[in-house]
């Protein structure tokens, strides 16, 4: 059965598990010194765990999506943090942020509403108690900015 997306439960689940999954790699790569790519650090991530066949795609696209075109979505998430600066985010909080921006901003086939809520997920179980509601407010900003730019 297909959903308002076009995509199957399974792999609604698939991908966020995935989104869990680039959470993972992307601290992995946070707590390197950011040495190497993203790409990188899935690679030793893959080295010592598995992550599904299902799933891969999908991670790697947006880690790609992230490598190539990570300073311009810096650039975005700095518009749309007030009063703060991307540095300064939990290394969670960041990574959430960026993987959620990299969707909003570069993958066509997920609404930026879904990407929100993933994120906001992925802070409830992952971020500190103030992470969901921080989260949702920054990639709120972000989404009102681009719908701004695109009318």
């Amino acid at each position: 059965m297909k959903d308002h997306q076009g995509l199957g439960r399974r792999e609604r689940i698939d991908r966020s598990q995935a989104r869990a999954w680039m959470l993972q790699v992307h601290y992995r790569w946070e707590a390197g010194a950011r040495e190497g790519t993203l790409r990188d650090a899935l690679i030793a991530t893959e080295a010592t765990r598995r992550i599904s066949p299902r799933r891969l795609p999908y991670v790697r696209e947006v880690l790609a999506l992230l490598d190539e075109h990570g300073d311009a979505v810096d650039r975005a998430l700095h518009t749309a943090l007030e009063n703060w600066r991307l540095e300064r985010l939990s290394t969670i909080d960041r990574a959430i942020v960026r993987i959620a921006a990299a969707e909003i901003l570069l993958v066509d086939d997920v609404p930026p509403k879904v990407s929100i809520q993933e994120a906001i997920r992925l802070a409830e179980t992952y971020g500190g108690p103030e992470s969901p509601r921080f989260v949702n407010g920054v990639l709120d900003a972000l989404y009102k900015a681009q719908a701004g730019r695109t009318e």
